[in-house]
């Protein structure tokens, strides 16, 4: 039996990504054409042999909890462990905030952490967009002795993000706050193998300090006093999806082969909640080019680098450019859309016009009928 524990952080999601989680978490985000992005990391411990899980909620969680279940799809559905879904059941009645930061989470489930039999805790995002390997960072970690290890990517990103700095011994040295673009040391991609004493350690001590920041407050902290932090480096595709552009280039990053063989290799496959549904048809005037269309959908116009989910009806003569369409929507004829994300069930009337930016592109909300 594997020594490790998961636990995802999905409870919450960023300003940034506006309309796009006015109903529901970042981690439950619709991704590239039949996925969400909580997928990736539930997958990522399934396929590392992780079968105990706690996914750590707060608010707008009811498409997360549609989506995951009980955790069939990822072999979590347990009489014994499995997949757990953690409300803010240690929270005082006067907080109905949301929480200030990941320690803050951690600490309104405190007595689930207490009670995991397991001695190693992995912990990831839920709105990380990357398929990671989990099997040789356990091996690393169990080899280093260190009582943390960080998982990181060497790849630069204009998006904020924390990177750690190694010291000549091999270990972290220093951690970098709210960075950009690339720079000394390795980006975060903030998921770490933490040994269960040491996360209660330092739980228990932002606690009873009143800090709720897990990088700046608490790691910050740990290394300040000489804590021995191991740091991995993932080596394929990786990007958390904080902001509407982030999500809109993740998105579009799969029509590039090597990027969607590097998030979907055939070693590690990524595993979501099953739609039965008929095959795409296409209409004799369809065109698609570079694009990705999931099943049950009807397609009569044309398509030019898009990603779009099942059971979309794209009209004759409508023409699509650069646009993330989601379930069930209706693009009617003649409509023209360019550098559009179309949240699901939206209607386009005919002769519609709808051009966006492609660093900002236009985000249509759920339902919406223009």
């Amino acid at each position: 039996m594997l020594d490790f524990h998961g636990i995802i952080f999905a409870y919450y999601a960023t300003p940034e990504l506006g309309e796009l989680v006015s109903k529901r978490t970042a981690a439950s985000l619709p991704f590239c054409g039949r996925y969400r992005l909580i997928d990736f990391s539930l997958s990522s411990m399934a396929n590392a042999g992780i079968r105990d899980v706690g996914v750590i909620m707060q608010r707008d969680y009811q498409s997360l909890l549609d989506h995951i279940g009980s955790g069939k799809a990822w072999d979590m559905s347990r009489k014994s462990g499995g997949l757990r879904i953690l409300p803010p059941f240690g929270l005082p009645e006067y907080h109905t905030g949301n929480y200030s930061g990941t320690m803050e989470a951690l600490n309104a489930v405190a007595e689930y952490i207490r009670d995991i039999p397991q001695k190693h805790i992995v912990l990831l995002l839920g709105d990380m967009c990357a398929n990671i390997d989990l099997r040789p960072v356990m091996e690393q970690h169990l080899r280093s002795g260190a009582p943390i290890t960080a998982i990181c990517t060497d790849s630069n990103t204009d998006d904020t993000h924390h990177r750690y700095v190694l010291g000549d011994n091999g270990f972290v040295s220093a951690i970098l706050c709210d960075r950009r673009g690339g720079g000394e040391g390795y980006a975060s991609l903030e998921g770490y193998i933490i040994e269960k004493s040491t996360l209660l350690e330092l739980m228990d001590e932002c606690d009873a300090r009143n800090l709720h920041q897990f990088h700046r407050d608490a790691m910050t902290a740990y290394l300040s006093r000489g804590g021995e932090m191991d740091l991995y480096v993932h080596p394929g595709y990786a990007r958390i999806v904080r902001s509407v552009s982030a999500y809109y280039e993740a998105n579009r990053d799969m029509l590039d082969a090597e990027k969607r063989h590097q998030l979907f290799p055939a070693d590690r496959p990524v595993r979501t909640r099953a739609h039965e549904g008929v095959s795409t048809y296409y209409g004799v005037g369809a065109h698609s080019k570079n694009s990705l269309v999931g099943d049950n959908c009807i397609i009569e116009g044309e398509l030019d680098n898009c990603i779009v989910f099942s059971g979309v009806r794209i009209e004759e003569g409508a023409k699509l450019e650069n646009c993330i369409i989601m379930r069930g929507c209706v693009v009617e004829k003649n409509v023209r859309m360019a550098n559009v994300i179309a949240d699901k069930d939206c209607i386009f009337s005919e002769n519609t016009m709808l051009i966006g930016s492609a660093k900002l592109p236009t985000v249509v909300p759920k339902g919406k009928q223009l």
